[in-house]
Protein backbone atom coordinates (compact mmCIF):
# COMPACT_ATOMS: atom_id res chain seq x y z
CA UNK A 1 0.00 0.00 0.00
CA UNK A 2 2.74 2.45 0.94
CA UNK A 3 4.72 1.51 -2.17
CA UNK A 4 1.67 2.10 -4.38
CA UNK A 5 1.13 5.50 -2.75
CA UNK A 6 4.76 6.47 -3.31
CA UNK A 7 4.53 5.46 -6.98
CA UNK A 8 1.38 7.55 -7.44
CA UNK A 9 2.90 10.55 -5.66
CA UNK A 10 6.27 10.28 -7.39
CA UNK A 11 5.43 12.59 -10.36
CA UNK A 12 3.85 15.08 -7.98
CA UNK A 13 6.84 15.00 -5.64
CA UNK A 14 9.24 15.30 -8.59
CA UNK A 15 7.32 18.34 -9.85
CA UNK A 16 7.39 19.99 -6.44
CA UNK A 17 11.11 19.27 -6.11
CA UNK A 18 11.78 20.82 -9.55
CA UNK A 19 9.82 23.96 -8.67
CA UNK A 20 11.60 24.25 -5.33
CA UNK A 21 14.98 23.82 -7.04
CA UNK A 22 13.97 26.45 -9.61
CA UNK A 23 12.94 28.91 -6.91
CA UNK A 24 16.19 28.43 -5.00
CA UNK A 25 18.57 28.48 -7.97
CA UNK A 26 16.69 30.67 -10.44
CA UNK A 27 16.89 27.92 -13.08
CA UNK A 28 14.09 27.14 -15.53
CA UNK A 29 11.88 24.10 -15.02
CA UNK A 30 11.46 22.44 -18.45
CA UNK A 31 7.84 22.39 -19.56
CA UNK A 32 6.73 25.32 -17.39
CA UNK A 33 5.77 27.19 -20.56
CA UNK A 34 4.35 25.99 -23.86
CA UNK A 35 3.77 27.13 -27.40
CA UNK A 36 0.26 26.52 -28.70
CA UNK A 37 -0.33 26.30 -32.45
CA UNK A 38 -3.69 27.66 -33.61
CA UNK A 39 -4.63 27.67 -37.28
CA UNK A 40 -6.97 30.31 -38.69
CA UNK A 41 -8.80 30.79 -41.99
CA UNK A 42 -7.40 34.24 -42.76
CA UNK A 43 -5.37 37.09 -41.32
CA UNK A 44 -8.42 39.03 -40.08
CA UNK A 45 -9.64 36.06 -38.01
CA UNK A 46 -6.08 35.37 -36.81
CA UNK A 47 -5.66 38.96 -35.58
CA UNK A 48 -9.07 38.95 -33.88
CA UNK A 49 -8.30 35.69 -32.07
CA UNK A 50 -4.78 36.85 -31.13
CA UNK A 51 -6.10 40.12 -29.68
CA UNK A 52 -8.83 38.29 -27.76
CA UNK A 53 -6.24 35.92 -26.26
CA UNK A 54 -4.02 38.85 -25.27
CA UNK A 55 -6.99 40.78 -23.80
CA UNK A 56 -7.67 37.78 -21.52
CA UNK A 57 -3.95 37.68 -20.58
CA UNK A 58 -3.74 34.05 -21.68
CA UNK A 59 -0.43 34.57 -23.51
CA UNK A 60 2.81 36.47 -23.19
CA UNK A 61 3.42 36.69 -26.94
CA UNK A 62 1.73 35.64 -30.17
CA UNK A 63 3.30 35.38 -33.61
CA UNK A 64 0.98 35.56 -36.60
CA UNK A 65 2.67 33.62 -39.38
CA UNK A 66 1.83 34.31 -43.02
CA UNK A 67 -0.22 32.08 -45.28
CA UNK A 68 0.76 28.46 -45.54
CA UNK A 69 -0.69 25.64 -47.57
CA UNK A 70 -2.51 22.91 -45.66
CA UNK A 71 -3.61 19.42 -46.68
CA UNK A 72 -5.97 17.45 -44.45
CA UNK A 73 -8.84 15.00 -44.47
CA UNK A 74 -12.23 16.45 -43.55
CA UNK A 75 -15.34 14.28 -43.53
CA UNK A 76 -13.56 11.65 -45.61
CA UNK A 77 -12.37 14.02 -48.34
CA UNK A 78 -8.87 15.36 -48.95
CA UNK A 79 -8.96 19.13 -48.58
CA UNK A 80 -6.41 21.76 -49.51
CA UNK A 81 -6.49 25.32 -48.19
CA UNK A 82 -4.40 28.22 -47.02
CA UNK A 83 -4.18 29.04 -43.33
CA UNK A 84 -2.64 31.58 -41.01
CA UNK A 85 -0.85 30.07 -38.00
CA UNK A 86 -0.71 31.59 -34.54
CA UNK A 87 2.21 30.67 -32.28
CA UNK A 88 0.90 31.38 -28.79
CA UNK A 89 3.49 31.48 -25.97
CA UNK A 90 2.00 30.89 -22.54
CA UNK A 91 2.25 29.04 -19.25
CA UNK A 92 1.64 25.32 -19.63
CA UNK A 93 -0.90 25.59 -16.81
CA UNK A 94 -2.96 27.95 -19.03
CA UNK A 95 -3.23 25.59 -22.03
CA UNK A 96 -6.60 24.16 -20.95
CA UNK A 97 -8.11 27.61 -20.40
CA UNK A 98 -6.57 28.87 -23.65
CA UNK A 99 -7.94 25.91 -25.60
CA UNK A 100 -11.44 26.32 -24.16
CA UNK A 101 -11.44 30.04 -24.90
CA UNK A 102 -10.17 29.67 -28.47
CA UNK A 103 -12.78 26.96 -29.17
CA UNK A 104 -15.50 29.34 -27.92
CA UNK A 105 -14.52 32.15 -30.35
CA UNK A 106 -13.04 30.25 -33.32
CA UNK A 107 -15.18 29.91 -36.46
CA UNK A 108 -13.93 26.38 -37.29
CA UNK A 109 -16.08 23.47 -36.15
CA UNK A 110 -12.93 21.76 -34.82
CA UNK A 111 -10.11 24.30 -34.58
CA UNK A 112 -6.51 23.14 -34.49
CA UNK A 113 -5.12 23.87 -31.03
CA UNK A 114 -1.96 21.88 -30.29
CA UNK A 115 0.61 22.66 -27.63
CA UNK A 116 4.28 21.81 -27.26
CA UNK A 117 6.23 22.28 -24.03
CA UNK A 118 9.22 24.62 -24.00
CA UNK A 119 12.19 22.66 -22.70
CA UNK A 120 14.85 25.38 -22.81
CA UNK A 121 15.37 28.95 -23.94
CA UNK A 122 16.83 32.33 -23.14
CA UNK A 123 16.46 32.57 -19.34
CA UNK A 124 15.66 36.28 -19.48
CA UNK A 125 12.92 35.70 -22.08
CA UNK A 126 11.45 32.80 -20.09
CA UNK A 127 11.41 34.99 -16.98
CA UNK A 128 9.63 37.72 -18.97
CA UNK A 129 7.03 35.14 -20.08
CA UNK A 130 6.59 34.14 -16.43
CA UNK A 131 5.91 37.76 -15.49
CA UNK A 132 3.60 38.41 -18.45
CA UNK A 133 0.99 35.70 -17.87
CA UNK A 134 -0.76 35.73 -14.47
CA UNK A 135 -0.64 32.56 -12.40
CA UNK A 136 -3.75 30.44 -12.04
Amino acid sequence: EVLALLVLLSPLLRGLALHLHSALTGSYVPGTHSIALVSCLNEHIARDIARAIMDKKLAAHINILPKSSALYFWKGELEESTEILLLVETRTSKIGELSNYVRSIHPFEIPEIISLPIEQGNPLYLRWMEESVPRD
